[in-house]
Parts: structure tokens; C-alpha cells; sequence
């Protein structure tokens, strides 16, 4: 069972006239609900719109208005952008853009096609998604593949200005989107299965030029950490915390990728994200916290010095990266207002925390399958606070190499991967994608060779046993209670980005194909249309002439799908996934279209 096995391891311009809105500032855009600015709905990464047009009411007569294909397959993460009267919509590698008028049915205004070296591709795990564009001051962002960063003029497409990120031949990849934030482009990198070290960045959004870079692990001043003002849950991280924390250099090959999601809060000027896991995927190769591996990051971000961090996994042994959005919100916590951060790990555990000063409120299991961790320690006093207390027979460092620990929950995958959750100020509830899935995982000995595949585990996924069957559940949760409110079953992972919206909807994609509403109160099913592939795309939400329009990319892959996307048969390749999702293939195919729902007229 040496089978390395990470899907991703396979392998003339149209004259138009701007709208104005375009020149006003990105954060004029976000508060415009016609408009979708950003791939997170707004800087709090709350995926709200306040378009009520579409509602509980009248959302079973909505229709497709209109679709586009892409011309690319592969899977289609993100969504596309609305600027005005234009729609940005992206692909997959390649990483083409297209510019659409929805003045004139969608009509191709530019294309952006980035010449890249297809070597690309084997590097990249897991498919070769792309979660979406990002647009500030009349430029639309690309981060291709290759980790090149690339600014377009929004209205002609022409490219301003590159900068190059990483380096793919040491196995620095991409698959996210950026954040524009003031005058700057917030960046992260790929890479954790390669050993490569990683990092976030900010460039000029002006010139490309690099402002700062904080690293995930490793020296303090690479880190931009400060010893005595960088806390990690209320105290001082002390000089050296990472290197402390790995045995000799292991740091350099350290992994704790930063290819998730981004938000900000403008009052406290900090940026928020996630680091990934540490490399290697066998826990034995690197004793120690391996720290900052799968942790909450709050940097400032002129400087990008670090305020605070938690790590959530410490020496992460089940690779539960820590990647996931973190959604800012202001609510009431024990009958005082806070300013909240709420993140669902990969591992299981929906946590909340004050954002200001990275105090933990809440940890709690947003899948009752979960099983690796009997909770996380509250009690502050404790030596043990804020760590997951680890179940023996569910650890891969305790049972050793070569030993194939079993029903694991949840999988690698995690509760939640990257497939962002939504949140409705009416209802106060968080609605969240969720992978109901267990896993076997047998670590071994692998040595690290720059550019080459370092994972070193042999996975098998499959449905989380004693429950409904299936490997999915769409989940409304309570942040300050830390408790599920209601839950839908799903046959297959929901590996889409959830939407709510002001009509009391709240919407979501299938692995199957479906669009999905359902009443944000109760979770009842109100529509349901199948698309023309999986949905792995990111629903959103904008008015144009008048209209609410709903839309999702469809193109199956991502790590669940990536059987289908790379066609790939061995049940053990894409690190375990082509065998726990081989029955996919029985209900949808490739495909890549951006499809538009509306009311009829």
C-alpha cells in the first residue's frame, strides 16, 4: 500500500462603456447589493446578499434565464464577479477569463487566455481548480496555476502588470483567489504535499511590487511575528515559538499552506486566515507542534505583523488543514456584544472566537460522526487549554507507520474543505457545507526531494458508518451555542459554497448537479434544478435592469471529484477519494457552464 495517491499529483477588444460604479472603490462595490464584488459576498466573508427579489415565497417558480459554457473541464470552484453591467467569470487550468455584457445576452466583451506550462498540472492538489477573480480600482486579479499573479484592465483585458509568486518546479502552486485590501493584493500559496514552506503576501495592487511576506513557520522575523505581542490565546508566543517546535530544519520543508479563503475587518485593520497542514502526512517524520501549521492567523494589514494565533491541530496527524474561511460577524455572546470570528475546521470542530483579541468562546463538533478528538479542553486553567484531547485509537502517531488506523472521523477532507459557509443577519445562523465521511489512514516513511511528492499516507474514504448512508449534510449552526439547529442529508459531499440571501433563502450546489433553495428558518427544500455537471462552484447573487438574478458555475472535480475530473479508477488514488466517491460517476459527468436562474417575467 505505497501508492502515492493525490489526484492532483497525476497529473481584438469590444468597445464599451464603463460603468461608474466601477471607479468608486472596491468597498462601494461590496455594500452594493446589485453588484457581487468579491469572491466572499464582502470582506467578512459572510456570503450575504441583501437582494430579497427571489424570496421563500416565490423561489419554486424561479427558471434559467441564461447559461455560458466555459469551454474548459475539470472542476469549477469560486463564482464570477458582477461589476456593473459586466460579469468576470473564470476557469479552471487554463485559468481563461471572460468579460460578458449583460447588456447584450452575455456577450463575450474580452477573453484572457495565460500561455502555461502545463507541468503544471501534476503539481497541483488536489484538481486544477481555480476559486475565482478578484477585482479593485478598474483591475481584475488572476492568480493562475503557476503562481503567477497577473493584473487585466477590467475593461479591455489587457494585462498591466505580473508578478511571479512561487515556483512551481519546487511544487508552489496555486488554487486560490486573492483579496484586495486598500492599496494591496493579499496572496497565498499552494504546496503542503510537496514540503514546500509557506506563506501569505501582500503586493501593490498598483505595480505588483512586494510589500510584505509573513511565513508560516520558522524564524520570528520571517513569520512577522513579535514575541512578546503576538499572543496565542491571551499570551505572549515567546521568541522561537516555531522553531521550538520542529525537530532541527524540518521547518524548511514545513508545509502550513495558506490556499484557503481571506477576510477583513476595516476597524481593527487585521487580516484573517488559515495555515494549512504540516509536511509530511506521516506525523512520526516530525516530532513537536509543528507550529504555525493549521492556524487562525490575524495579521495587520499595512505591515503584516501577526496580533494573535490559535492553533487549532496541534502536530496535525489526519491532515485536517486549517484553511477554511474565517466569517466575521457582530453578535450578542453571554448577553454582551462582540466582534466574532467563526471558522469550521477541517477537523471537525466549529469554532468561534473574539476576533480582536483571538480569546476561543466556543469548539464545537459540527458533525456528530466526529470521532479522532473527545473535545476541545475549555477549561483555561488547564495545561491543556484550547487542544483537542486526542482519542488513542484514532491517533496515527500512537498506532505507529505502516499501521492502518481505522474509522477515522471525519476523513482528510474534513468536515468542511475549502467550500465556504454562509451567514444571515436575520436568522443568526451560520449554513454550512459539510462532508459526512470517515477514513482508514496508514502512515509511512517517505523522504522529501524538492518538486517531488511528499505525503508519505495511504487513505480509504467512505459514508460515515450508523448514520443516513450518505457523505453529506447541509447544516444550519449556531455560533455562540456551538449546536447544529437543523440539518439536511446529501448522498454525496456538499462541496459548494452556500449563499443566504434577505428573501429568506439560502442556496446551494450538489456533487450531483443540483442548484438547491431552502428556507433559511427551517432548511425545507424549495427548489431544486439539475445543472449540467457537479456543483463545486460557489452560488451568487445580483440584480441587473431590475431583476434578481441567482448563478453557479457546474463542473465536477475538486478532491471529491477528482475520479471523474482526472479519470482516475485506482479506489486508493486522490489520496482515497476516487474509491469513496466512485458511485458519483453514476449521476453527473464533466462539464463546465455558469448557468443564471430568475423569476419569469
Amino acid at each position: 500500500m505505497r501508492k502515492l495517491a493525490c489526484a492532483a499529483l497525476l497529473l481584438g477588444v469590444a468597445v464599451y462603456a464603463w460603468p461608474a460604479a466601477a471607479n468608486d472603490g472596491l468597498t462601494k462595490i461590496i455594500k452594493d447589493p446589485k453588484q457581487w464584488g468579491i469572491q466572499t459576498g464582502d470582506y467578512a466573508n459572510t456570503r450575504y446578499s441583501k437582494l430579497d427579489q427571489i424570496n421563500a415565497g416565490n423561489v419554486g417558480k424561479m427558471q434559467v434565464a441564461w447559461s455560458f459554457s466555459t469551454g474548459v473541464l475539470r472542476g469549477h470552484e469560486g463564482g464570477p464577479l458582477v461589476i456593473g453591467d459586466v460579469m468576470y467569470v473564470h476557469t479552471p487550468f487554463p485559468n481563461i477569463v471572460y468579460a460578458l455584457d449583460l447588456n447584450d445576452d452575455g456577450k463575450i466583451i474580452w477573453k484572457y487566455e495565460p500561455k502555461q506550462d502545463p507541468n503544471v498540472i501534476p503539481v497541483m492538489c488536489c484538481d486544477t481548480v481555480n476559486r475565482g477573480l478578484a477585482f479593485s480600482d478598474g483591475m481584475i486579479y488572476l492568480h493562475q496555476a503557476d503562481t503567477t499573479l497577473v493584473a487585466l484592465d477590467a475593461k479591455t483585458g489587457e494585462k498591466k502588470w505580473s508578478v511571479v509568486n512561487g515556483d512551481p518546479k519546487k511544487g508552489e502552486t496555486n488554487t486560490a483567489t486573492v483579496m484586495p485590501v486598500k492599496d494591496k493584493v493579499i496572496v497565498g500559496i499552494s504546496g503542503g504535499e510537496f514540503g514546500v514552506r509557506c506563506h501569505v503576501t501582500a503586493y501593490d495592487s498598483k505595480t505588483g511590487k512586494q510589500v510584505w511576506r509573513g511565513f508560516s513557520m520558522g524564524p520570528d522575523n520571517e513569520m512577522l511575528v513579535d514575541p512578546q505581542k503576538t499572543t496565542a490565546l491571551g499570551k505572549p508566543i515567546g521568541p522561537d515559538s516555531s522553531l521550538k517546535s520542529w525537530e532541527g530544519d524540518q521547518w524548511k520543508i514545513g508545509g502550513g499552506c495558506t490556499w484557503g479563503w481571506y477576510s477583513y475587518d476595516p476597524e481593527t485593520n487585521l487580516v484573517y486566515y488559515g495555515s494549512g497542514n504540516p509536511s509530511t502526512w506521516n506525523p512520526k517524520q516530525r516530532p513537536g507542534d509543528n507550529k504555525w501549521s493549521m492556524t487562525i492567523w490575524a495579521r495587520d494589514a499595512d505591515t503584516g505583523m501577526a496580533k494573535w494565533v490559535y492553533q487549532m491541530t496541534p502536530h496535525d496527524e489526519w491532515d485536517y488543514d486549517g484553511v477554511n474561511e474565517m466569517i466575521l460577524t457582530d453578535q450578542q455572546f453571554n448577553g454582551a456584544p462582540r466582534k466574532l470570528l467563526t471558522h469550521f475546521d477541517r477537523n471537525g470542530f466549529g469554532y468561534t472566537l473574539d476576533r480582536v483579541t483571538g480569546e476561543l468562546l466556543v469548539a464545537e463538533k459540527y458533525d456528530p460522526s466526529v470521532n479522532w478528538a473527545t473535545k476541545v479542553d475549555m477549561d483555561k486553567a488547564s495545561p491543556t487549554f484550547g487542544r483537542p484531547l486526542v482519542v488513542a485509537q484514532y491517533s496515527t502517531e500512537q498506532n505507529g507507520e505502516d499501521v492502518n488506523s481505522k474509522g477515522i472521523c471525519p476523513a482528510a477532507l474534513g468536515t468542511k474543505d475549502q467550500q465556504p459557509a454562509a451567514f444571515s443577519p436575520k436568522t443568526n445562523l451560520f449554513y454550512v457545507p459539510t462532508n459526512h465521511v470517515c477514513m482508514d489512514y496508514e502512515p509511512f516513511r517517505v523522504s522529501y526531494t524538492a518538486g517531488q511528492p511528499y505525503v508519505g499516507a495511504t487513505l480509504s474514504m467512505f459514508p460515515a458508518p450508523n448514520s443516513h448512508g450518505g457523505m453529506g449534510n447541509f447544516i444550519a449552526w449556531d455560533n455562540t451555542k456551538g449546536k447544529i439547529v437543523w440539518s439536511l442529508k446529501e448522498p454525496f459531499s456538499v462541496w459548494s459554497g452556500a449563499l443566504a440571501t434577505a428573501g429568506d433563502v439560502v442556496f446551494y450546489g450538489t456533487l450531483e448537479g443540483y442548484l438547491k433553495a431552502v428556507d433559511s428558518k427551517t432548511g425545507k427544500e424549495l427548489y431544486k434544478f439539475k445543472t449540467p455537471s457537479g456543483i463545486i462552484g460557489n452560488v451568487t447573487t445580483y440584480e441587473h435592469g431590475g431583476k434578481q438574478y441567482i448563478a453557479v458555475l457546474s463542473g465536477v472535480g475538486g478532491w471529491a471529484g477528482i475520479g471523474l475530473a482526472a479519470g482516475l479508477t485506482d479506489p486508493n488514488a486522490g489520496l482515497g477519494a476516487v474509491g469513496g466517491y466512485a458511485a458519483l460517476s453514476s449521476y453527473t459527468n464533466l462539464g463546465g457552464q455558469l448557468t443564471v436562474f430568475a423569476l419569469p417575467n
